[in-house]
């Protein structure tokens, strides 16, 4: 049986590899593929922290994308994901009970509040991943290639075009901020994020949610970390805001202290990064409509879901050879 994926984003990619694995010969058609970078799709910007995350739904599949992560990383340290200290702290919450997690990550510890960073209400550190997305894009395409993958450069107008071109029976439909105009799905929002790549030797995760995002997350073979950030849902400047700049550098530095005391905005050399993360109001899309497998509107957790929703997305496609279907979208 011949699938056709539109996006070859990181769920559209990890689709083909579940689809490969399960005998399927896939096609992937995009505007974008990896190795690309343009501010037109998410996953080369991605930090990527590839931690749970609590107050997300469908645990099973993050789950199931940690396990993936962990055990690659063992396996081949070349695909950009390395296994790193992680120490997150919340300033909305003063009791770890939303943290499900807990008994999935290695090592898990509550940090005392004494040790906290200012602001910060509670806090605990694991054992989790990074990927660094320039790496393991081109890497997993690789692998793609191997198994007999195509890759085929074209933006589409329509998901029947994919159809068309290929000659497929199943569509799987992960086109991201597409499927607001593929699939006429009015719920699509783009979320702005705007993060700094700097030069550091340091190699933790540092993560501080709640009424902020601030985040330190180290990338393999860059010789640096991404700081950042935020989330502006709807914001579409392409352009760096230049006054978030020192306020990122400066929520870094408490998150942190002494870490980054030596980072120079104007004379050190670091790299501006402006992206739109796929969202999507009312959750992500993970449901079969007649013959397509519709995977889009992740958010900024792309990464972090992606495996066990291209697991789901392989049962979807089973289920359509069947003609029967058996998972609906997350709402």
């Amino acid at each position: 049986m011949d699938v056709a994926i539109i996006g070859s984003g990181i769920i559209g990619l990890l689709s083909a590899l579940t689809l490969t694995e399960a005998g399927y010969t896939v096609t992937i058609i995009a505007r974008d593929l990896p190795g690309d970078e343009t501010q037109d799709w998410a996953s080369p910007w991605a930090g990527a922290a590839l931690m749970p995350q609590p107050d997300a739904k469908e645990h099973s599949l993050q789950v199931d994308s940690f396990k993936y992560y962990w055990a690659l990383a063992q396996r081949d340290p070349t695909s950009g994901i390395q296994v790193v200290k992680a120490s997150e702290f919340y300033d909305d919450r003063t009791d770890d009970s939303s943290i499900w997690y807990k008994y999935v990550v290695p090592n898990y510890r509550r940090i005392p509040t004494g040790d906290l960073p200012g602001g910060a209400t509670i806090g605990f550190t694991f054992q989790t991943m990074t990927l660094n997305p320039t790496v393991f894009l081109p890497w997993i395409k690789k692998e793609l290639e191997a198994r007999g993958v195509r890759f085929v450069r074209k933006e589409l107008q329509s998901i029947e075009e994919a159809e068309k071109i290929t000659g497929c029976g199943i569509v799987v439909h992960a086109s991201g901020l597409g499927a607001f105009h593929l699939a006429g799905d009015n719920d699509v929002v783009a979320i702005r994020g705007q993060t700094m790549f700097v030069e550091t030797d340091f190699d933790e995760l540092l993560m501080l949610q709640g009424s902020q995002y601030s985040y330190v997350i180290p990338r393999l073979y860059s010789g640096g970390a991404i700081i950042g950030g935020v989330s502006q849902e709807g914001n579409l400047d392409r352009n760096v805001d230049e006054e978030l700049r020192p306020d990122i550098l400066a929520r870094t530095k408490k998150l942190s202290p002494g870490r980054f005391d030596s980072v120079d905005l104007k004379n050190d050399s670091t790299k501006n990064i402006v992206a739109f993360r796929p969202g999507r109001k009312g959750g992500y899309r993970l449901e079969a409509e007649g013959n397509v497998v519709h995977a889009y509107g992740f958010g900024g957790l792309g990464y972090v879901y992606s495996y066990g929703a291209a697991l789901k997305v392989r049962d979807l496609v089973k289920s359509l050879t069947q003609g029967k279907t058996s998972y609906r979208s997350q709402l």
